[in-house]
């Protein structure tokens, strides 16, 4: 299967901030400017019009507007960012220093009170993939799928169709992809 992700465009209040699964706005013309980009792309390479979001509104709003242009979207909440729980929101000054330190010493498998960790994350990620390879009627699912993801998410999704585990250390996990980057999968 082949899977095309791009990153949801920048939101307008995530500067010094831990955002996982905060819904936070994007300015609408960023949002369209993404849904140009996703519907250029399907056009020029003959793609099916159908995409999926996550129900959080940075990734849902270009699920919409495309959905004004024909496109089916598919809301599935395993497409959202990593729970960071009682960090969610927060500035990351706010977090202690022990916290952190918690965190990196145990990467894989730390999650803050209500959080999530990154081996859940993974196994989230590793399963919304799974489904999405074998079709209803059993046999492999060999269409492109469009995604509007997360970078987290975007990063394990990478990692998992690369052959890699889940990082121990903070020091393995990978830069980021920018906003409204796209990347190719396949899996």
């Amino acid at each position: 299967m082949v899977l095309y992700i791009w990153r949801h465009p920048k939101p307008r209040t995530a500067q010094g901030r831990c955002i996982g699964q905060t819904d936070i706005a994007v300015d609408k013309r960023k949002l369209k400017r993404l849904a140009n980009k996703i519907e250029r792309f399907v056009r020029l390479h003959q793609l099916p019009r159908v995409i999926w979001v996550s129900p959080l509104q940075r990734s849902l709003k270009v699920g919409q507007i495309l959905a004004q242009r024909g496109f089916q979207y598919q809301v599935a909440p395993e497409l959202a960012e990593i729970n960071f729980g009682v960090w969610d929101g927060c500035l990351w000054e706010q977090i202690t220093q022990q916290e952190i330190d918690d965190w990196c010493n145990d990467f894989a498998h730390f999650a803050c009170d209500k959080g999530e960790s990154l081996h859940q994350l993974f196994d989230r990620v590793e399963g919304w993939m799974s489904a999405r390879v074998i079709e209803n009627n059993g046999k492999r699912n060999n269409k492109p799928t469009l995604v509007v993801g997360h970078a987290g998410w975007i990063t394990a999704a990478k990692m998992i169709a690369d052959g890699q585990n889940v990082p121990t250390r903070a020091s393995e996990w990978p830069r980021s992809v920018k906003y409204q980057e796209r990347s190719r999968l396949d899996y």
